[in-house]
């Protein structure tokens, strides 16, 4: 007469699970407290909302902690929750509750792990907060780190490799750590790996050439060190003559952090069954050229029959929306001289290809997460009519379309990320006078333009790294 009490269990826990909203949505309020320069606030509502402390959340919990706290010149407490996320991504082991459920539910209802991407900007975080500290070997271990992960990462993925294999702006980092401390040797072989990451690498995926000043820096490094050979290939592989700044005084690094990288939205493709080979089904889609086969040849007859049923399937994944920065370009004017600020990183065409590469990996994992709730539908369908006959009672589809009505709604992407990461990172070196500067900070839009004064003190002989971050950008897909 009734469902099955397990079967209104299972319609009641899909149900509370499912949720329409994106993680953007639910934590519209947090980013629009950065977006207004309202740090404290950020951090009080990421402190109410602690749900996400030791939740499925408890990674992002971290990275936005740490950002926060960076933000707020906290370096010491910012680099305390940016080291809780990264042994979470060291030590996350696979909750088989949780992998079983995303099976019939989403990806969401599992602890988030992290874009690649996202797991070594972790480390650059940290790596800032022990450059702002004084902190340089640490900062140095840090920034060596990025490199070291990306290729740890990539290397466990059999096919689809991650465009993003190497970080070249990491290498401009260690080797700016490096020659602050006169360690030209090891500055000169990063800064040749951030050429050789810049060339092969992000020349051809993200559109980004080597900068400048990392030519430069090239040839500087190359000089001081002594090797005279290096110089003249770098001269006619550049294009000039390295001129040496005899110069007293000391150096400045400034980096532009430029907006927001880009949230998750989702979209979803239809997939067609055609008929394979004894043992196999396979699941096509022409627009996108996509096909899946699969072996259930070692499953019981009735699941094969379902499973062959299944001639329309409807997947969903996430996508990523770019925040598009109000400002394009900047540069520096010091005592009447000005100083553009270069392009060395471009973390939201990063994010895009990076999700690319692991939609491509994970397209089959995708598949079976619908075929199985597709073939829970109809093992509830064939439970349902079966029961109607046992007591002469006809409940119709109740229970068959409640399932249905939960698999629309559960099929959903995870659209977590960490949403505080900038949209790009631009940066120049500046050789200063000892003493107290007053810099004038320029940004420059198609339709707004900005200034700020920043006062330096240069020190001689030392290298002063400081950090800007925009806030500005507009709404996702504007």
């Amino acid at each position: 007469m009734r469902m099955k009490a397990s079967v209104i269990v299972l319609i009641l826990l899909l149900a509370i699970l499912a949720g329409c909203a994106t993680y953007y949505q639910k934590t519209l309020r947090f980013q629009e407290y950065i977006m207004e320069g309202q740090i404290e606030k950020a951090g009080q509502w990421l402190e109410k909302n602690d749900r996400d402390k030791k939740g499925k959340n408890e990674l992002l919990y971290h990275m936005y902690s740490g950002w926060v706290s960076w933000m707020k010149g906290d370096y010491a407490s910012s680099n305390t929750a940016l080291e809780l996320a990264d042994l979470l991504i060291e030590d996350y082991h696979k909750q088989v509750g949780a992998e079983a459920l995303s099976l019939i539910s989403n990806p969401g209802v599992k602890p988030y792990q992290a874009e690649d991407f996202e797991k070594v900007f972790v480390n650059y975080f940290k790596a800032l907060n022990y450059v702002q500290i004084g902190k340089y070997e640490e900062a140095i271990v840090e920034a060596r780190r990025i490199t070291i992960r990306l290729q740890q990462l990539n290397s466990k993925y059999k096919g689809h490799k991650n465009r993003y294999s190497d970080d070249a702006f990491a290498h401009v980092i260690i080797g700016m750590l490096y020659e602050s401390r006169q360690d030209y040797n090891n500055a000169f072989i990063a800064y040749r790996n951030a050429l050789e990451a810049y060339d092969s690498i992000y020349v051809r995926n993200f559109d980004i050439s080597p900068p400048e000043q990392l030519k430069l820096d090239i040839l500087r490094t190359a000089y001081m060190t002594g090797f005279h050979d290096e110089v003249d290939y770098y001269e006619k592989m550049f294009g000039f003559k390295y001129e040496r700044d005899t110069s007293a005084g000391g150096e400045l690094v400034f980096i532009w952090q430029n907006g927001f990288g880009p949230v998750k939205s989702e979209w979803s493709i239809t997939f067609t069954m055609v008929p394979g080979e004894a043992g196999f089904v396979t699941y096509t889609n022409e627009e996108y050229g996509f096909t899946f086969p699969f072996y259930i040849g070692d499953r019981s007859p009735n699941e094969q029959a379902q499973l062959r049923d299944l001639s329309i399937l409807r997947v969903a994944f996430p996508k990523y929306v770019e925040r598009v920065p109000v400002f394009k370009h900047a540069s520096l004017l010091i005592e009447d001289k000005t100083y553009p600020l270069e392009l060395s990183e471009d973390l939201n065409q990063i994010a895009f290809k990076t999700l690319e590469d692991r939609m491509l990996r994970e397209f089959g994992n995708a598949l079976l997460r619908v075929a199985t709730k597709k073939a829970l539908e109809l093992a509830v369908r064939e439970a349902t009519k079966n029961e109607s006959k046992e007591n002469k009672v006809d409940i119709g589809d109740i229970a068959p379309a409640a399932v249905t009505i939960i698999n629309a709604i559960t099929e959903k992407a995870d659209t977590r990320n960490w949403q505080t990461l900038p949209h790009s990172i631009f940066y120049t070196r500046v050789r200063l006078p000892e003493g107290q500067h007053k810099i004038t900070f320029n940004t420059f839009g198609n339709q707004h333009t900005g200034s700020q004064d920043i006062s330096i003190d240069i020190r001689k002989n030392r290298t002063t790294f400081y950090v800007f971050q925009s806030l500005d950008s507009h709404q996702p897909g504007q």
